[in-house]
């Protein structure tokens, strides 16, 4: 049985090049807080505890995340990354490993950290590094004539034959606890910023003869961290460049790669379809055969295999029928349902509604707080008026009714099955099934009237 696993997560910076109020670890990449990115990777592993260490910003950081299940160590005063590692120790399990984790580092893969703790449950000390064309401003490490790592030399305390190393530290660490509880109480802060340094443990463990084993993330993007907002720009196209890559090897047909934004899950079925700048949020699902044409937002919905969703859509919480078509420029709102082959024109808003099957609402209409039943046609200009100043109310819609373009529901208010409402009509009162139902004024001609002529003063 492998030992209990500890993560510690570093997010105590004020994140100064970020030029802003908010924690550097808060700031959204893909819909989620780049601290909320470290700690799914961390939660992939299954370890026994997670601990962050925050800092600047203070009690805003731990009630943003909303993880009870987190510790949470404050790093007051910030004397560098040894000393932050140092204050959530108390909550580190001392016959476990520790990994080290960076707040400001989104892209690392669960599958890399799991090399990791294997190696850290067999005693090694486990490091993660890469070489990197540019290696300025990162410690380097330093090998001996047998290719050990023998220590880490910060950039800023590094000499010319140092900082000509390519391979770099990425901070990320794994270790056995005890080890790094000793290591840590022996840290000094003779450097050229007066810190301590978490990665001085490693010339400690080389004293000792441990064992200190590098492992390699697959891409460089894995390591990189946020430190400007240009980096953070740089790191969501990165993130959505791999779920568009993702998409496509299972299936899905991307018109442009580059021009896709999945802020959450999108779980798609074969032989989707979805066109340039869409974006979707929360957790949305596509049948198979779903059609998601340009410039659309959807987000927290289910939409049934064949439907097609043409451009300029907005379609939040809404789940959606097979075979239906929606849009252009529709707005499903939260409690939309719409059975199978529904239509959903252009400039129609829903909200809370049920549409029935093949039941069409195709032009210029607000239907809010309605049961619509089946094979219901309503008109362009059709209003459900489901709100009275103070309550909702509900407006039922029986099936095979047909309502005329410019109608007005007064809710509450129930149409028959099969009744029609004539154009123009304002409904107050129950319509009978089956039943021509009108509420209009009489049209009248007004004999030798003229229109006003505008007076135009003297000049």
């Amino acid at each position: 049985m492998a030992p209990p696993l500890t993560v510690v997560i570093l997010a105590a910076g004020k994140g100064t090049r970020m030029r802003s109020e908010l924690p550097k670890v808060l700031h959204p990449l893909a819909g989620r807080p780049l601290l909320g990115h470290v700690l799914a990777a961390a939660d992939a592993l299954g370890p026994a505890r997670i601990c962050v260490v925050y800092g600047h910003g203070g009690e805003i950081l731990p009630k943003t995340i909303g993880r009870p299940d987190v510790a949470w160590a404050l790093q007051e005063p910030q004397l560098g990354t040894g000393h932050a590692v140092s204050q959530a120790m108390p909550h580190v399990d001392g016959d476990g490993s520790v990994l080290v984790l960076y707040g400001d580092v989104p892209l690392i893969r669960a599958e890399t950290l799991q090399e990791m703790a294997l190696l850290a449950s067999e005693g090694a000390v486990a490091l993660l590094t890469v070489e990197l064309a540019d290696p300025s401003g990162y410690g380097r490490i330093v090998r001996d004539a047998r290719g050990q790592v023998v220590r880490i030399v910060e950039h800023k305390d590094a000499a010319a034959e140092e900082l000509a190393i390519r391979e770099v530290n990425t901070g990320i660490l794994c270790l056995p606890a005890a080890k790094l509880a000793r290591w840590l109480a022996g840290l000094g802060n003779d450097n050229a910023q007066g810190e301590y340094y978490l990665t001085d443990v490693i010339a400690m463990a080389v004293a000792e003869g441990e064992r200190i084993l590098t492992c390699h993330p697959a891409a460089e993007w894995e390591v990189l961290g946020v430190n400007s907002r240009a980096q953070l720009a740089g790191l969501e196209r990165r993130h959505q460049r791999n779920q568009a890559d993702a998409l496509m090897a299972a299936g899905v047909t991307l018109i442009d790669p580059a021009r896709l934004d999945v802020r959450g899950e999108l779980l798609c079925g074969r032989d989707c379809l979805i066109d340039v700048d869409c974006v979707f949020e929360g957790r949305v699902v596509l049948g198979d055969n779903v059609t998601v044409s340009s410039h659309c937002v959807i987000k927290d919905a289910e939409i049934g295999a064949g439907t097609e969703v043409k451009p300029f859509c907005h379609i939040d919480g809404a789940r959606i029928g097979a075979d239906a078509v929606i849009g252009p420029y529709a707005r499903l709102r939260p409690g939309t349902e719409l059975a199978e082959a529904a239509h959903i024109g252009n400039f129609v808003e829903l909200k809370n509604a049920q549409v029935g099957f093949n039941s069409k609402i195709n032009h210029l209409s607000y239907v809010g707080d309605a049961t619509v039943g089946r094979k219901v046609n309503i008109g362009a200009g059709t209003i459900t008026c489901n709100y009275d100043g103070a309550n909702k109310h509900r407006t039922v819609i029986e099936d095979e009714a047909f309502i005329g373009s410019d109608t007005q529901l007064v809710a509450p208010v129930t149409v028959g099955r099969g009744a029609t409402l004539g154009a123009g009509t304002t409904l107050t009162r129950d319509a009978p099934p089956d039943q021509l139902t009108l509420s209009r004024a009489k049209q009248l001609t007004v004999p030798g009237w003229q229109r006003p002529v505008k007076k135009h003063r003297d000049k």
